[in-house]
């Protein structure tokens, strides 16, 4: 079977465009990860998985363990989801989903991982650079990994800067092996 990042993306490629053309990435937004995280469970993959249950059954059952309200254009996409044996994707759609969505509103979360708690005001200084440098609005999650020994790793995206002392150590010490 094909690799599920690949099954999914054109089905996330359709709902965003369907989304964005329609004015509903945030509502398209919210149900697909409601629905990916329901799906993350074992116990759910289970009954997706079971022969006996009609596709239709498990978007009903999908939905009504979600605890969400979707429109007739979200139900017509996930019954084809269900028809065409896909509904176990949703969670790789939902995250393909975000990435184009992301992208058209320009924006990018950045993950900081420090030695030390940072301060509001080291995380602003940082944010002010990386919006510069990726010309995109940041959103800043941290992490404290005390390994680092001192300084920084942002990720962004596929980019990542390792500013860490550990980080300059181990380059140091693959320089001197050479």
């Amino acid at each position: 079977m094909a690799e599920t990042s690949t099954v999914a993306r054109p089905y996330a490629k359709a709902a965003f465009e369907y989304a964005r053309g329609n004015d509903a990435l945030l509502a398209w937004s919210e149900w697909l990860d409601a629905l990916g995280r329901v799906v993350a469970d074992r116990e759910m993959q289970k009954v997706i998985a079971h022969p006996k249950l009609s596709s239709a059954r498990k978007v009903e059952l999908l939905v009504e363990i979600a605890g969400i309200e979707i429109d007739e254009s979200a139900r017509r996409f996930l019954d084809i989801l269900g028809e065409k044996d896909r509904l176990l994707a949703l969670g790789a759609i939902a995250t393909q989903f975000e990435h184009f969505r992301a992208d058209f509103e320009q924006r990018t979360d950045v993950t900081i991982v420090s030695a030390f708690e940072l301060e509001a005001e080291q995380q602003d200084k940082l944010g002010t650079a990386l919006k510069k440098r990726l010309n995109r609005e940041i959103s800043i999650t941290t992490q404290v990994d005390k390994s680092l020994l001192g300084g920084v790793i942002l990720r962004a995206g596929d980019t990542v800067i390792d500013g860490s002392v550990r980080g300059r150590l181990n380059r140091l010490r693959e320089a001197l092996s050479v």
